[in-house]
């Protein structure tokens, strides 16, 4: 037997998961495509995904989580379409939406992070930037510990190697 959810119930839950989740994932999303535009678009097809799923979601993983999964996904399916190729990457800290909130003393780390592969980007983000552990990123993008340990360390090196060579970039 299949239990439905109240919609007024459905429809608050999802209204707080957009107040408290959306700033983040815009960010997010931003990193992922470095375009503001785009950004905003995956955050709504994020939400929208999210809507039509919430009934059944099972509640395995904190909703975090589940709309990070999402997001990301759908960052990966917009990347692959014919038009990002269209988009200018070139991005600094500054230009990140909200970027008071994630301002660093060190723009050179911020943009050596934005630099790296979009594999070691990601670990390096969900670690430091949303203070996930090993394991909850393991389970965010369906990897094991061990890979995610292995990313963070590869991601570590290359930003210790370019930052020791001062090799930033305008």
């Amino acid at each position: 037997m299949e239990m439905r959810q109240d919609p007024s119930i459905c429809h608050q839950t999802f209204t707080q998961l957009v107040e408290a989740y959306q700033p983040m994932l815009i960010r997010l999303c931003y990193v992922y495509l470095r375009d503001a535009e785009q950004a905003r678009d995956a955050v709504q097809e994020t939400f929208l995904k999210a809507y039509r799923s919430l009934p059944s979601f099972r509640r395995e993983c904190s909703e975090k989580n589940w709309l990070i999964r999402i997001a990301i996904n759908t960052c990966k399916d917009m990347q692959r379409t014919p038009w990002y190729r269209f988009v200018d990457k070139r991005i600094t800290p500054d230009q990140l939406p909200m970027a008071q909130e994630i301002a660093t003393d060190e723009p050179e780390l911020m943009c050596e992070i934005l630099r790296l592969s979009p594999k070691l980007r990601e670990v390096i983000l969900l670690y430091y930037w949303q203070e996930m552990g090993v394991q909850q990123i393991a389970d965010l993008l369906n990897i094991s510990q061990g890979s995610v340990s292995n990313r963070l360390r590869r991601a570590r090196e290359k930003l210790k190697t370019q930052l020791e060579r001062g090799q930033y970039h305008d």
